[in-house]
């Protein structure tokens, strides 16, 4: 079997504050006398139910660990520990998903906080060795108003290279919210060249995955994985050309899946989906990507030539230019040159 840290691949699903390691989040706090819930800092991956309490309970962890980050050194810290870990993982394409909402306070606004993100992002590629982009996200549990100030800034800096934003999303708990209320904030993305990419189909079933796919029309989805459920959306989402940013260790986490061998990840393959495996936020589940796709092998018994394809879709779904995507497809066919 070859090294799976050697396979290279896109991340396409990273949150920004979720990237964080344990030691790091541990020292940002230090640094300003905070105290962290325990559950952060243990080392044990978050496991939750499927419910309202359940989401409440890892997004608490999740704010205390956000609340932490307070300066522009802090945030440019993050982007570029989180593309040093993908680097040494094999990534050579890295989509680092921010709703900079939280950071906005300390840094002089929403403006300068996507800035500092982006100057960061593009340090980090030349740094270590790959490329890191951005996606902007909004919160359904904000109004959908605030998703079209996002989508317009956005727009700003709409481009596909390192450094840019390629991509606008919508997160959080996705019972939060009306859908069909956050098009207009993704129209304004799509006119500016921006990929749709928002969350959907983990927490709720499939026929919120066919309201996303027609109120938001994705180029990517964040999880989809209860797509498998129904047929007929499946159907509907691969007839699309609609990637799947599918996230095992968080599905698991959430209480979405008993364990790693009930996602349907093989189900999505045979369909004939675009899947693009992520770890969602490391921070509160302790898998990275690679892990993502040791359980692929493991557990699915996906072989090498079927996890160099997963690499292939993951490269392909990504925003990167047709240079570089033709350059990581080229990288990918020499792993699988390779003895085993």
């Amino acid at each position: 079997m070859r090294d799976l840290t050697s396979l290279p691949k896109a991340h396409l699903h990273l949150h920004f504050t979720g990237s964080m390691s344990v030691p790091t989040l541990r020292t940002i706090a230090a640094d300003r006398g905070l105290r962290l819930p325990t559950a952060l800092v243990d080392g044990d991956p978050l496991r939750v139910p499927a419910t309202e309490r359940g989401w409440f309970r890892f997004q608490r962890l999740y704010d205390a660990a956000r609340a932490c980050v307070r300066s522009e050194h802090d945030m440019r810290r993050i982007v570029d520990e989180a593309a040093a870990a993908d680097a040494a993982e094999g990534s050579v394409r890295l989509e680092l998903q921010v709703d900079p909402t939280s950071y906005a306070p300390f840094v002089g606004g929403l403006t300068p906080a996507v800035e500092i993100v982006l100057d960061a992002a593009k340090a980090a590629s030349a740094a270590h060795g790959l490329e890191v982009a951005v996606v902007v996200a909004a919160s359904r549990t904000r109004h959908p108003l605030d998703a079209r100030a996002l989508a317009r800034l956005a727009a700003r800096y709409a481009g596909e290279g390192p450094g840019d934003v390629v991509g606008f999303g919508l997160s959080n708990d996705e019972r939060s919210g009306r859908t069909e209320e956050f098009a207009h904030a993704f129209r304004i993305a799509r006119d500016a060249g921006l990929a749709s990419v928002p969350h959907g189909g983990e927490l709720l079933g499939p026929a919120h995955v066919g309201t996303v796919l027609d109120a938001l029309r994705p180029d990517r989805l964040g999880h989809g994985v209860r797509a498998s459920e129904d047929p007929a959306v499946l159907a509907d989402a691969v007839a699309r050309g609609v990637a799947f940013e599918v996230c095992p260790a968080s599905n698991v986490g959430l209480g979405v899946y008993p364990d790693t061998s009930a996602v349907p990840l093989r189900a999505l393959v045979n369909a004939g989906a675009t899947v693009a495996l992520g770890a969602d936020d490391p921070l509160l589940f302790g898998s990275r990507l690679v892990d993502q796709y040791e359980a692929a092998r493991t557990v699915h018994g996906f072989d090498d030539a079927m996890l160099a394809d997963l690499a292939r879709s993951s490269i392909r779904a990504s925003r990167a230019a047709a240079a570089s995507k033709a350059r990581m497809l080229a990288s990918v066919d020499t792993w699988m040159e390779e003895p085993a």
